[in-house]
């Protein structure tokens, strides 16, 4: 990318990993112009749209088991929203309307719509607004190299972490709990953070004891971002409702999408007939068209293959680099959604002082060296602890992650010294 003044930048993290097809894709833009001249909008409370028709029956035939509905919004917020409404919705047209509450993470971002964000574990994002949101309850991340005790295994860290789960609607009343939800692979908040092999597994067997919904938040770490379409299938579990935005329209268009499984669905449809929520850019026919050329390329063009294979060379080149770098506690993610975690002292994981700001220079460093990155404080508890994410499109060349990698050294190296 190039500024007012001609200077390159070397987009390292696809924006807010949004680009995943990298700018100025030839066929996408093609997509969207042939579509703005058949029709550019069309109402869903009238007309439905080729588009958007052609674009969920994309998605269902990529998505996890049971998920069989598509409802197509603005983006992850939105998709969010609908999602919470949703699940609300089906327990009172099951017939359980005691049901309430809602279990999600300290340390996970769920958007920035109020019941989104009262939902979210982000801290600092939702202190100002506390006094006017309806809240989650919130338990642990499952955050290994932070919480992972000495002496327990990776299997007796990701049952304990899950177990919270079934603490909390203990604690709450089952009867009380309309739903869990969490990112696969925990985004900006907390910098790529997968869970612990067999968390995700202990969790769906949680909610399906309890009647509790799951759902998964892939609005950044789905559409390919981990190397496979959906972040879940990496964790081979089935979720009751799942967002996605993002790297779903690539950055060519706003649009994000909640998908739910055929049972929700078929109890609205047999209750009171329809969803009760709405935006006016639902299923956005130009939106829909950027999509549908996204995805294939995503899936019939075999960038989300590409993704897994670049992300195990960015991986590499980040452990070549940084992997006994003094500060560089943690390189962690998975594909091209990666994540470098800062530390004072490595060896006792001492973060460094809040006070210095250190994402924030980071990231002016970066730009004055021609890199843009993602980096981000609070990673620990929303006060302490930094970290930089990386989520550059599928696209890039080893040429290219060689090029990110020594920049991000030498920012690393401007910002610390």
């Amino acid at each position: 990318m190039f500024d007012s003044k001609g200077k390159s930048y070397l987009d390292g993290s696809g924006g807010a990993a949004v680009s995943c097809l990298g700018h100025g894709d030839g066929d996408v833009i093609a997509a969207m112009s042939a579509q703005m001249n058949k029709l550019e909008f069309a109402h869903t409370g009238f007309l439905t749209s080729e588009p958007a028709e052609s674009l969920a029956t994309r998605l269902v035939s990529h998505a996890p088991e049971g998920i069989e509905k598509v409802y197509i919004v603005s983006g992850g917020s939105e998709a969010v929203e609908a999602a919470l409404k949703l699940a609300r919705q089906y327990m009172l047209e099951i017939g359980q309307p005691e049901r309430k509450h809602f279990i999600s993470r300290r340390q996970s971002y769920h958007g920035n719509t109020l019941g989104a964000l009262g939902t979210g574990g982000n801290m600092w994002r939702r202190e100002p607004f506390d006094p006017v949101m309806v809240s989650a309850s919130h338990i642990a991340p499952c955050y290994a190299y932070r919480l992972q005790e000495d002496g327990e295994t990776g299997d007796e860290y990701a049952l304990r972490a899950a177990n919270e789960l079934e603490d909390e609607i203990l604690r709450l009343g089952p009867e009380t709990v309309i739903a869990f939800i969490a990112e696969p692979v925990v985004g900006a908040t907390a910098g790529a953070v997968a869970a612990a092999r067999g968390y995700f597994k202990r969790i769906r067997e949680i909610c399906d004891a309890y009647g509790v919904l799951l759902i998964l938040d892939e609005v950044m770490c789905g559409m390919g971002r981990t190397g496979t379409f959906f972040a879940c299938e990496q964790e081979n579990v089935r979720p009751d409702i799942v967002t996605i935005a993002k790297g779903l329209g690539g950055g060519y268009q706003p649009i994000g999408a909640m998908l739910c499984s055929g049972a929700i669905h078929d109890a609205i449809e047999r209750g009171s007939g329809f969803f009760q929520h709405g935006h006016t850019y639902l299923g956005h026919p130009i939106a829909c068209a950027a999509a549908n050329a996204v995805v294939q390329k995503l899936t019939q063009g075999g960038l989300v293959d590409r993704s897994a294979r670049m992300g195990h060379y960015l991986e590499s080149a980040l452990d070549a680099q940084f992997g006994q770098h003094s500060h560089v506690g943690d390189i962690r993610g998975r594909g091209m959604f990666r994540a470098l975690e800062l530390v004072k002292d490595k060896e006792t994981k001492t973060p460094f002082d809040p006070e210095l700001r250190l994402a924030k220079s980071i990231k002016a460093k970066a730009m004055d060296n021609g890199l843009i990155c993602y980096p981000n404080g609070g990673t620990i508890d929303g006060r302490n602890g930094d970290h930089v994410l990386l989520a550059p499109p599928y696209i890039c060349t080893e040429g290219q992650i060689d090029e990110l990698v020594g920049k991000l050294a030498k920012s690393l190296e401007d910002a610390l010294q």
